[in-house]
């Protein structure tokens, strides 16, 4: 079904069994293969391929050349109808990879709303990226990892399989993460360590100094303080019922399997 407002450039290909919504603009070459829906208001420039079974919600912007919902590269996948699901309001540059899941995860890989992928970045099979992310260019997401909201993942940057990305977490250019990266950090490097709290990132996004003061505090347990992490797990807690941000860590612990970078 296809909304009477949408702007359909005559030289798209677009599948009998596809949902387009109201004011969405489809450029010139583009592919829609079935099973796909596309909210109103979303923009797809041109030479865009979208394979389903895919949902992309409202008021995106997904520039030439990229690739949404195609199946992805792990050797296992057969075929099997897994699905993308995209939010809205995501800048999707040019040449961008987003990969549907696999039948041995969730069969299911998920973007947020009110991220930036930049060019080349590549979302793998069985991925969770949450809330207004960056991703800059050619940042790489290996399979079954899960991104937070508000993460910033610099150029030329690559995550490991299966890890966890806390909300919040800053990652800079060039970095391998082959563990999982607590919230509110920065962190960088091959292999990628902790560079302390990202303060700037977090008075931006209106934390208070209190809640600053009790980020940097835990930062420090975990880090500098020289106890075993299953104390310091106990203690933040406990915290957290001060200061509920601190919930952050337990959340990310609750899901951290690799190890934390250290």
């Amino acid at each position: 079904m296809i909304d009477s407002t949408a702007q359909i450039h005559p030289t798209a290909l677009i599948a009998e069994n596809v949902k387009i919504g109201a004011n969405v603009k489809i450029g010139p070459f583009c592919v829609i293969e079935s099973d796909v829906e596309i909210g109103a208001g979303t923009e797809i420039m041109s030479h865009v391929v979208i394979k389903g079974p895919t949902t992309i919600g409202q008021d995106n912007r997904i520039f030439q050349f990229a690739s949404i919902g195609e199946g992805c590269q792990d050797l296992k996948y057969a075929g099997e109808p897994t699905r993308l699901e995209i939010g809205d309001r995501n800048t999707i540059r040019e040449s961008v990879t987003m990969h549907r899941g696999t039948v041995q995860d969730q069969g299911l890989t998920k973007v947020g709303s009110d991220n930036l992928f930049m060019v080349n970045a590549h979302i793998a099979h069985d991925c969770f990226v949450g809330d207004r992310c960056i991703f800059a260019n050619n940042a790489t997401l290996g399979g079954h990892v899960k991104v937070g909201d508000h993460v910033i993942i610099g150029g030329m940057s690559a995550v490991h399989q299966f890890c966890v990305v806390g909300s919040h977490s800053m990652i800079g250019g060039g970095s391998a993460v082959v563990q999982d990266v607590p919230p509110y950090l920065m962190a960088q490097g091959n292999h990628c360590a902790p560079f302390g709290v990202n303060i700037e990132g977090l008075k931006r996004r209106g934390f208070d100094k209190p809640t600053l003061h009790a980020i940097r505090r835990a930062y420090k347990a975990i880090y500098r303080s020289g106890r075993q992490l299953d104390e310091v797990k106990q203690e933040l807690i406990e915290q957290a019922k001060e200061f509920p941000e601190l919930d952050l860590f337990n959340q990310f612990f609750a899901q951290s399997t690799r190890g934390i970078i250290r």
